[in-house]
């Protein structure tokens, strides 16, 4: 291990809630980090781990979430700028996740190596999601046709592998050969059940990014069926997404978690404007708002999200990185809806929060988050799940939408 060295001076201020405040972030403050601090020098790609004290593990396995949100970000930040050094990242990273294909049994592997051998070979529907979503980004601006095969080409996998034909839904996870799993969570947090709200969100992320780039009718179906699936299924009457299924959609758990209620609400937008149906355009927005406004009460006072709770209940007080990002966008988004001043409000009192909590003006990027206590969280500034998509995208929807 060794300690990555500062090649960065962030303005110690505090930027007002405009779009040149974060360009400044996105620029300076993200992608600068994992320019100078994750190219991997030794094996190519990019390396699979800083540790919270800013260490480098040098010898880290390499997580597919990581690589095909990086591959999104340098991609989606060269079509917003236009700028050279970021097709380059995003030509390295799709380089890079070809490591992770299964030339046999095709789809991805979870977990590579640092020299690029598979280590954890399971088919996590959520993780092929993201590769599709990385790859529509990447043929977006680089009009490389092995970046729209490949991305049909999982499509087609999780379509064939993971959808229910019987009562609707995704499954979530495969061994190798695509057997469904046993054990199906995404992470320890999880429930092991075989249908969950996460999963089915960042399908249709995917699906949404993929037909932005390849209008295919049946491709457009399931995107639809996904979006109505939301509202019928994982959409409650408290105006809480729902987390946990089992096959036949019954509900095995009560818990919520904010992050993702705001995440879903403008995502769901995103995937009816890009379906172009003003029917399900209508409902999205509304459904928007009322998600969003639903989160209001499970900000705390200093402008931050809380992590989870169950009705009634605020039962986890941390405050992680990736959900303040996406209160960014779920409350500009709803407010350009509604017009409601108090959505505004807050996200410029959570991007107040950020600024002085979240983002690390000494070394680049964001921490993972701040505790129940208030001490900054001993997790991650680069790993597995801690990657530049969340807060990277935040301020590119927000330089888009100001």
């Amino acid at each position: 291990m060794r300690k990555i060295k500062v090649k960065m001076i962030v303005d110690q201020s505090i930027a007002v809630f405009e779009k040149e405040a974060f360009e400044k972030e996105l620029k300076q403050g993200i992608l600068s980090f994992w320019t100078d601090h994750m190219v991997d020098q030794t094996h190519g790609g990019y390396y699979g781990r800083i540790g919270y004290d800013n260490r480098l593990h040098e010898n880290a396995d390499k997580g597919l979430i990581l690589n095909a949100r990086i591959l999104w970000t340098y991609a989606t930040a060269y079509d917003l700028y236009k700028e050279t050094e970021y097709f380059h990242q995003s030509k390295m990273a799709f380089n890079a996740l070809r490591d992770f294909r299964d030339a046999k049994h095709k789809g991805v592997y979870w977990m590579i190596s640092a020299e690029g051998k598979p280590v954890k070979t399971k088919k996590q529907i959520y993780a092929q999601a993201f590769a599709i979503y990385g790859l529509a980004a990447y043929y977006k601006i680089s009009h490389n046709p092995l970046a729209l095969s490949w991305a049909i080409e999982l499509f087609e996998l999780i379509e064939k592998h993971s959808f229910d034909k019987d009562r609707n839904g995704y499954f979530e996870a495969f061994d190798r050969e695509w057997h469904l799993l046993d054990d199906l969570r995404l992470s320890d947090k999880d429930n092991n059940e075989v249908k969950t709200m996460n999963t089915h969100l960042h399908i249709l992320e995917a699906y949404t990014g993929l037909y932005k780039v390849w209008e295919d009718e049946r491709l457009g179906e399931r995107l639809r069926n996904l979006t109505e699936l939301f509202f019928d299924r994982f959409l409650g009457e408290d105006n809480h997404f729902k987390l946990f299924f089992d096959e036949h959609w019954n509900l095995k758990s009560d818990e919520i978690s904010y992050g993702h209620d705001i995440e879903a609400g403008w995502l769901l937008h995103e995937a009816a404007l890009a379906l172009q149906d003003g029917a399900l355009i209508h409902i999205a927005e509304r459904h928007a708002v009322y998600v969003t406004q639903a989160t209001l009460p499970y900000f705390d006072q200093d402008g931050g999200l809380f992590n989870t709770g169950v009705p009634g209940e605020i039962t986890d007080k941390e405050k992680h990185w990736w959900p303040q990002a996406e209160a960014l966008v779920g409350l500009i988004n709803a407010y350009k809806i509604s017009k409601l001043p108090k959505l505004k409000m807050a996200a410029e009192k959570c991007w107040l929060f950020i600024q002085d909590q979240i983002i690390d003006r000494e070394h680049g990027e964001w921490i993972w988050g701040i505790d129940a206590k208030g001490n900054r969280m001993k997790e991650d500034k680069a790993g597995p799940w801690k990657c530049p998509y969340h807060n990277g995208r935040a301020m590119m929807e927000l330089i888009k939408r100001l």
